[in-house]
């Protein structure tokens, strides 16, 4: 068991830029900060965790920054030295001197999980509860673009990866403006298209009430968080008024906001992303939780990097409760890998790697290249 005891935590912040801007709510980013912790067990082996935070502190309020201090200073102490089998009680313990800082515990806990995995030699989806489906359904996320930029993007992502599902981002700009984009984007691309919008919790109820069923009629399928985390008697409102499924995302970064969310009837759909909700244990808590609940989960994305995409889909490939797709498609969004084998996309779809724990492994000079002084 001593080749299983954690013998060094190390953190580096990589800025990797992306491809095209990509436009939030309130936010557009150009690259991706990401805190990349790699974790080495006494035996030789490391594991990879990944700490990002979707378009930075407004989201989160954490950034790569405070997640490495917080790594550091803090959660690392508590873990140097233990049996990485002592994962569960690591975890907990971590709760004794960190409160909340949920991107910067998943980062190190996924790290963690995949150090373990490749110790054992087995894919990390065998140490939560085992792999049960290799591809999963991939929504591809378009962010705030002009329209004729939007119809490009739709066009090539059906040619080049069969995308048949996008997500449209809202929430920056007039109501009735980008309310009459997305129906121009959905009525000039394929009818066959899926489209979702994202409004990042940015309007309040008389906007909701007074554009989302116009978005309804343009053909949207989800809405995904309209309002603020916080109100969710108006999210229960809109789920049970305008007839289109909706989505909660910034209201459910724990179990018990899912509890809650189940409870009130807000949604239909729970967004999980693994970094906001403090990594894997408490990403399976949720999904049982809103499974229990008859409530859909869907396998949502901070704009990871490789290492935690693939941690993600290990995730969603172990948990039945995922019926409702991914959208985990972060690498793709980066100018650049830093892996030495990439996540395969194809026919609308993202493969699970495979191998042991993660499927990957890093390309050092990709690495060391964007790796911040």
């Amino acid at each position: 068991m001593s080749d299983l005891r954690i013998a060094s935590i190390d953190t580096r912040v990589l800025d990797v830029p992306l491809f095209r801007p990509h436009g939030f709510a309130t936010y557009t980013a150009t690259s991706q900060p990401i805190l990349l912790v790699s974790v080495t067990l006494e035996g030789g082996v490391t594991g990879y965790g990944e700490g990002v935070v979707p378009g930075g502190p407004w989201w989160g309020g954490e950034s790569a920054d405070t997640m490495k201090v917080i790594v550091d200073k803090h959660l690392t102490p508590a873990t140097l030295g233990r049996e990485v089998t002592e994962l569960s009680g690591i975890v907990a313990d971590w709760e004794r001197s960190v409160a909340n800082m949920r991107f910067a515990k998943a980062a190190l806990e996924i790290a963690l999980h995949d150090a373990w995995a490749r110790a054992l030699d087995v894919p990390l989806a065998h140490l939560l509860g085992g792999q049960f489906r290799s591809e999963l359904d991939c929504v591809w996320a378009l962010g705030v673009l002009p329209l004729e930029e939007a119809i490009a993007e739709v066009n090539e992502r059906q040619e080049m990866m069969g995308t048949r599902a996008f997500k449209l981002k809202m929430g920056s700009g007039d109501p009735k403006v980008d309310t009459g984009r997305i129906a121009d984007l959905i009525a000039n691309t394929d009818v066959d298209l899926s489209y979702r919008i994202d409004i990042n919790a940015r309007w309040d109820r008389l906007t909701s009430l007074t554009w989302l069923p116009k978005l309804a009629d343009a053909g949207i399928q989800l809405f995904e968080q309209p309002t603020p985390a916080d109100d969710l008697d108006t999210l229960r409102e809109i789920t049970s008024r305008i007839g289109v499924p909706v989505m909660a995302d910034e209201s459910v970064c724990s179990p018990a906001d899912a509890l809650a969310v189940a409870k009130k009837q807000a949604a239909d759909v729970i967004a999980i992303k693994t970094t906001k909700l403090g990594g894997l244990i408490e990403s399976k808590k949720t999904a049982a939780i809103a499974e229990a609940a008859g409530l859909a989960c869907h396998g949502a994305t901070s704009l990871e990097g490789p290492f935690g995409t693939a941690a993600s889909l290990h995730f969603a490939a172990s948990t039945p409760a995922v019926t409702y797709g991914t959208e985990l498609f972060g690498p793709l969004l980066l100018k650049e890998t830093y892996v030495t084998e990439d996540i395969v996309y194809r026919d609308g779809k993202v493969i699970v790697p495979e191998g042991p724990g993660t499927g990957l492994e890093p390309d050092w000079d990709k690495v060391n290249f964007f790796t911040r002084d």
